[in-house]
């Protein structure tokens, strides 16, 4: 019998379209799958049963008539619950959010609505998602299905889980300083962070432009699938970009049988983002040999790879500019929760949204100045380079229920994180793409990144690893 949970977005709608079996049948299997999962993993805040088989029984109905509602109909998919969707709450892992239901769903969720996607479930998030790992007063700590007693990363882990366990092959997921990307890279699942302004927000993210919502999936295919449905416009959103210039899809580049090349592509290798990129952390050895392991693989795939460092600034400046950016939108997302409410936030978020609060007008702008600057020199080396390959992460998953490993003597998230952060101040696409495991038995993987409205040119490299093995893994042990 076919383990429907295993079944890429793809192949589950071509086997409704074959008949092969049916949404009801995905939507049960799904279902299963998270509420097994979910006593070892806690990837939900929400499973809505009776909701997701009633879409499904539509679907195939509408499969049953040859009309389906377009290329997800049928799919389970999961929610981070930072995006509204209609008819639920959304808590952002806050116990003072309201639990009064939305009216009205997110851009991202209402085009997969449109395009007939069953919704599995919503997927935890620290609270407003703001630290790399999930977990939050109210709902506790995801864990990773590699490893229960490690992290899933975040803060879109529990969309990652989700993934990673079966329960859905597609999650939408938010990275504001590599949201998507660290749990896709310690859960050995695929995610992009597309563009700024790719995919449309609504309501507006306090962290700015800093935020972007990503698909999140087993593989780039799936993805770029994803990516064609939620990247299409919506008017509650100024900042969009309009319609994409053609298919996700088409751009991978596949042709038939074998992978596709990339011929022609001029790939630089950054193993470290400069000699002072980690500000102290170094990048475990196994990690950067696997890495580098990838980075040869492109080259057999045709790419030219040239081994270099970008012109970013010092790091210690880099971040501290991300902090205030980022510790001043945590200020402004919380500015309403008071008096005992506040008391029951996350006390790492108290303490940003007190350095948040301390922050001027002056030092916000000081620090749009290095982004800016940051951006310009991107733009600058990616007139040379089409695309910029490094670690995704410099560790595999630490302790759960942490916001740093233990004994590191870290005192915030952005310290392991190197990697990402610095491209949510540039605005660029960047994906994790897993790279193998680790003598741990935990995931590794590699980032890659493009210019500005290149995503279709970092779906294709990304496609082509997993086109050549590169990318895959085995599955992860607790499966339910």
């Amino acid at each position: 019998m076919t383990d429907l949970t295993a079944l890429s977005a793809a192949r589950l709608v071509a086997g409704y379209r074959a008949g092969e079996f049916s949404p009801v049948e995905a939507a049960r299997a799904a279902l299963a799958r998270a509420e097994a999962a979910q006593r070892s993993v806690n990837a939900f805040v929400l499973l809505l049963h009776e909701e997701a088989l009633r879409q499904a029984a539509a679907s195939e109905e509408r499969w049953r008539r040859g009309e389906p509602d377009g290329p997800l109909d049928g799919v389970p998919v999961t929610v981070k619950d930072i995006l509204l969707l209609r008819g639920h709450p959304t808590l952002r892992g806050s116990a003072a959010a309201s639990t009064a239901p939305n009216d009205e769903d997110a851009p991202a969720v209402a085009r997969l609505r449109e395009s007939g996607a069953v919704f599995v479930g919503k997927t935890t998030t620290p609270e407003y998602g703001w630290k790399g790992v999930t977990d939050c007063p109210p709902h506790g700590a995801t864990g990773n299905p590699y490893d229960p007693t490690r992290t899933a990363g975040g803060s879109s882990g529990g969309s990652a889980a989700a993934v990673a366990l079966g329960a859905g092959p597609l999650s939408l997921g938010t990275d504001g300083g590599g949201s998507v990307r660290i749990p896709a890279a310690f859960t050995g699942t695929f995610a992009l962070k597309p563009t700024y302004g790719r995919v449309p927000l609504h309501p507006a993210s306090a962290f700015g432009t800093l935020a972007h919502v990503g698909p999140m999936s087993r593989d780039a295919a799936d993805a770029a699938l994803l990516l064609d449905v939620i990247g299409q416009p919506d008017p509650r959103d100024w900042s969009h970009l309009g319609p994409p210039a053609g298919s996700f899809v088409a751009a991978l580049g596949d042709t038939g049988d074998e992978p596709p090349r990339l011929t022609g592509l001029r790939i630089a290798y950054s193993p470290t983002l400069g000699a002072a990129g980690l500000g102290g952390q170094r990048t475990d050895p196994e990690i950067a040999a696997a890495v580098a392991r990838g980075v040869e693989r492109l080259a057999e795939l045709g790419a030219e790879i040239v081994e270099t460092d970008p012109p970013l600034p010092e790091p210690e400046l880099v971040r501290e500019a991300f902090h205030t950016l980022w510790f001043s939108g945590a200020a402004r997302a919380t500015g309403g929760i008071v008096g005992a409410a506040r008391e029951l936030m996350d006390p790492g978020l108290r303490e940003i949204c007190a350095e948040g609060e301390g922050y001027s007008a002056v030092d916000y702008l000081a620090a749009v100045d290095v982004r800016m600057a940051m951006g310009r020199m991107m733009g600058g080396f990616h007139q040379r380079y089409d695309l910029l390959v490094t670690p995704a992460m410099p560790l595999t998953a630490f302790g759960v229920g942490r916001e740093v490993p233990e004994g590191s003597g870290m005192r915030r998230w952005t310290e392991w994180t190197p990697y990402t952060y610095p491209f949510n101040m540039t605005q660029q696409p960047a994906a994790s793409v897993p790279c193998g495991l680790h003598s741990d038995g935990l995931p590794m993987a590699l980032q890659l990144v493009g210019p500005r409205h290149a995503d279709g040119t970092v779906l294709r490299a990304a496609n082509a690893l997993y086109r050549s093995g590169a990318a895959e893994l085995p599955p992860p042990p607790v499966r339910g």
